[in-house]
């Protein structure tokens, strides 16, 4: 079976959302197949949890984000990956 690539149309979309809304997410490696699509399971898994997973907060930042940002550059200066720790940490 010849696996697509490239940009995924609409179609491909709802039913990948349809898919794991009957099957729910998790086993990554029989969503593809489930869901009739011709796509590897990594890019399943990452169009779901990058772009169609309901609880993605786009937009703008919020205030009291913007000052967590500020006050973590502050104290840890430009390390990215201790931003990301403290954050999962202590909120």
């Amino acid at each position: 079976m010849e696996l697509r690539k490239g940009a995924w149309t609409k179609e491909e979309d709802h039913l990948l959302r349809k898919c794991i809304e009957k099957r729910g997410e998790g086993r990554w490696h029989k969503i593809p197949l489930q869901a009739g699509l011709k796509r590897c399971r990594k890019s399943c898994r990452m169009r779901w949890l990058n772009y169609l997973k309901p609880t993605i907060k786009r937009g703008e930042f919020e205030d009291d984000e913007v000052d967590l940002m500020i006050k973590l550059y502050k104290l840890l200066g430009n390390r990215q990956g201790l931003h990301t720790t403290y954050r999962f940490l202590y909120n």
